[in-house]
């Protein structure tokens, strides 16, 4: 795992970086070195398998803002979870909505992109299909299952 992310500079936008983490440790501190790159307001769309991690480097994003890893929990019944840390942090999980249904609405995603200082999470941000953000998005993409390593490809 490299040690550091690419960082964005304003002219150009970095290379996706790509990284293999061979344990659940290694997913969780590569989500902790995203967080600690982070400014507020950025938006983090994490597509991949059921099982492959997103609420674990989602945790490990927490964690570098100051937030109790263990308490995360996915969404994926509450559809959006807010944790109080460095910045406000809304986790929002769209496994269980249908593609066809307006998936944005359903958690109020034009109102949480509203507060700028926000830091969103989307767990199956594939669901969104072709949803446009703001400038400050960033997509992880995790492959892999079960007790194989994870290939995660990380671009800013």
């Amino acid at each position: 795992m490299k040690d550091e992310l690419n960082p964005k500079t304003e002219d150009q936008k970095p290379k996706p970086e790509n990284y293999i983490c061979y344990s659940p440790e290694e997913t969780f501190d590569l989500g902790e070195k995203l967080g600690k790159s982070l400014q507020g307001g950025e938006i983090i769309l994490l597509s991949g398998k059921l099982g492959a991690g997103k609420t674990l480097f989602t945790k490990g994003v927490l964690f570098a803002l100051d937030y109790d890893a263990d308490e995360v929990t996915s969404p994926s019944f509450t559809l959006v979870n807010l944790y109080k840390a460095k910045f406000d942090v809304y986790h929002i999980d769209f496994w269980r909505l249908d593609k066809n249904s307006d998936i944005g609405f359903a958690v109020g995603l034009d109102e949480i992109l509203e507060d700028e200082t926000a830091v969103v999470i989307v767990e199956w941000a594939e669901r969104l299909g072709q949803k446009t953000f703001p400038n400050k998005t960033i997509r992880v993409e995790i492959k892999g299952d079960g007790d194989d390593a994870r290939k995660i490809k990380i671009a800013q």
